[in-house]
């Protein structure tokens, strides 16, 4: 496998680049909960949800149909319009558990130890600034709530699938598990699970994601 090139990754992070993303295409991602969130948290009593990088708001409706009240937060306010649009459309019951908050993934400071669970799916950054983002998503947990961060693996770059050539961007479930003072927080699981893909090509290619899910010692 080779990277033709590697791109800056500055562009990953502004909102420009996402509304433009997103006001490209009626649609960027499928419209189902990553299948991650489903497997974590499906048996989870309910209760305060963040929801980082919400994109079109899939994952933040799903748990809003399980009776989660939803913050959903995203750089791109295309992408949160059309989060709000769908779950309008999902009905009152789930638009009233939903809210929608644009920010700088980067720079923005949650507000501390006020969900039940804090969910980031996919949020790639470079290896620093990554690092200071699960910090701040941790420390958003209260005593009992849990952390859920997914993303690609390092090995998919090993693959065909198509992943930016920018490694320090990929993570393992221990460099996640690094940012927490294990006193605070007990690792329910540490994994890399393998699914099936096509690649830009169209060949099918197995490639893994990261998964870490940590309660915050009560």
């Amino acid at each position: 496998m080779t990277h033709e090139h590697t791109p800056d990754t500055t562009d990953f992070l502004s909102q420009e680049f996402w509304d433009e993303r997103y006001r490209s295409t009626t649609a960027v991602w499928s419209g189902n909960p990553n299948p991650r969130l489903v497997e974590q948290i499906a048996d989870v009593t309910p209760g305060s949800a963040l929801d980082v990088g919400s994109g079109e708001g899939a994952d933040a409706i799903w748990l809003a149909t399980r009776g989660w009240n939803v913050t959903g937060v995203d750089v791109s306010t295309v992408a949160l319009e059309r989060a709000a649009a769908r779950a309008a459309e999902a009905g009152s019951e789930i638009a009233d558990r939903t809210t929608w908050e644009q920010a700088d993934i980067v720079s923005w400071e949650p507000p501390a130890r006020r969900f039940d669970l804090v969910s980031a799916h996919f949020m790639h950054l470079p290896g620093p600034a990554r690092e200071s983002l699960h910090r701040r998503l941790a420390g958003a947990v209260r005593p009992g709530g849990r952390l859920l961060v997914v993303g690609h693996h390092p090995s998919d770059l090993e693959t065909s699938v198509g992943r930016p050539n920018v490694p320090d961007m990929l993570f393992t479930p221990e460099q996640v598990a690094a940012v927490l003072d294990p006193a605070e927080w007990e690792i329910l699981v540490s994994a890399v699970p393998s699914r099936e893909a096509l690649d830009p090509d169209g060949r099918p290619v197995t490639i893994h994601d990261t998964v870490l899910h940590a309660v915050r010692r009560a």
